[in-house]
């Protein structure tokens, strides 16, 4: 199961809207006789993959995926349909799919005269998995923000400069973020600021994620800016009251989405900036935007991951990584549990989820 834990990772940035998957065949005598993992929306799924490369060999023997199979027929066939046929005599899955269209495959199997368990690793499986679990279940994309700083929190100097806090190695290591998700998200400050790309570089055959831009007024990506370039398709969010000259420039460069002003402060309403996403195949986001940005994220609710890049650098003075986040007191804080901490060249890269679940705050 581990081992299919690994292949569905392959997947990630290039499945949405569907999840990642990773399946293994064993023979009947449990040795490995087939591996796969779902390569791309529309195409064939794990278990095809595996059981195709078996061929004769999966003839009573047990199928590991880290998502329950499948039982209904979009642009594939069911799951279900094809392990029966290959003769599979046992099935373990890691995680229950939460979709209603696809859940069912357990009891199909089992019906079958198969012999099904479930539960195995389903927390390493989940965790590969988050994307398209979290958008079933909350239906929005989970956020993961992302940010570099020295270790006092600074994302910037005193006057401005950014760039670069990170070495070229953490930077690179930005990109393969990039690549594994379904959108990349700034404000409008760090449109206005950095001009930034979005784009991913450096990852070979990766699928261009949506570059979003939350523009509230309508003033931050000007009509030379470099993420109106064509390298990537480009959403640019701004409030719905905003005058319909101020997004002229953006006609054939970008989609515009007019969304609610939020309730309390300014900038959009995230919730319906999320929803708007969700509602175009957007499975994961990215949030790469300064500390307004993010903190209105964090008061909303919506921050699933923080990936914070430390490097060995001090500055004095300039922006924190979060702001307005509506964190006034010690007992308001997002208490953070670290997953995982890796070195990433001179830099630091440490990855944490909140340590009270979304349903539980």
């Amino acid at each position: 199961m581990r081992r299919a834990v690994a292949l569905a990772a392959r997947g990630l940035g290039a499945t949405s809207p569907n999840p990642v998957v990773g399946c293994v065949v064993l023979d009947a005598a449990g040795r490995p006789a087939g591996e796969g993992w779902h390569r791309r929306a529309g195409g064939a799924h794990a278990e095809i993959h595996a059981l195709a490369e078996a061929g004769d060999a999966a003839r009573g023997g047990t199928a590991l995926v880290t998502l329950e199979p499948c039982d209904h027929t979009g642009r594939t066939g069911p799951c279900t349909r094809a392990l029966i046929a290959a003769g599979i005599t046992r099935v373990v899955y890691a995680v229950a799919d939460p979709d209603p269209r696809a859940a069912g495959g357990a009891a199909t199997l089992a019906a079958a005269g198969i012999e099904v368990a479930g539960g195995l690793l389903a927390d390493e499986a989940a965790a590969v998995n988050a994307a398209g679990l979290t958008s079933v279940r909350r239906g929005r994309p989970p956020v993961r923000w992302k940010y570099a700083a020295p270790p006092a929190g600074r994302v910037a100097a005193a006057d401005g400069t950014s760039r670069w806090i990170t070495s070229a190695a953490a930077r690179a290591d930005v990109h393969r973020l990039r690549a594994e998700s379904d959108a990349v998200l700034v404000g409008s400050g760090t449109a206005r600021t950095d001009d930034p790309h979005l784009a991913v570089r450096g990852i070979p055959d990766a699928r261009p994620p949506l570059r979003v831009v939350a523009d509230t007024e309508a003033t931050a990506v000007a009509p030379g800016a470099r993420v109106l370039d064509g390298a990537a398709p480009t959403l640019v969010a701004v409030a719905a009251d905003v005058p319909a000259e101020r997004t002229a420039h953006l006609t054939g460069r970008a989609e515009v989405v007019r969304l609610p002003r939020a309730a309390h402060g300014s900038g959009l309403d995230i919730a319906a900036l999320l929803a708007a996403l969700h509602a175009r195949e957007v499975r994961s986001v990215l949030l790469e935007g300064g500390p307004t940005l993010a903190g209105a994220f964090a008061a909303a609710g919506a921050v699933d991951e923080v990936t914070g890049y430390l490097a060995p650098a001090l500055l004095g003075d300039g922006p924190q990584a979060l702001a307005g986040a509506g964190i006034t007191t010690i007992a308001d804080a997002l208490r953070l549990r670290v997953t995982d901490v890796t070195r990433i060249g001179p830099d630091l890269r440490i990855t944490a989820v909140p340590a009270t679940p979304l349903e539980e705050r």
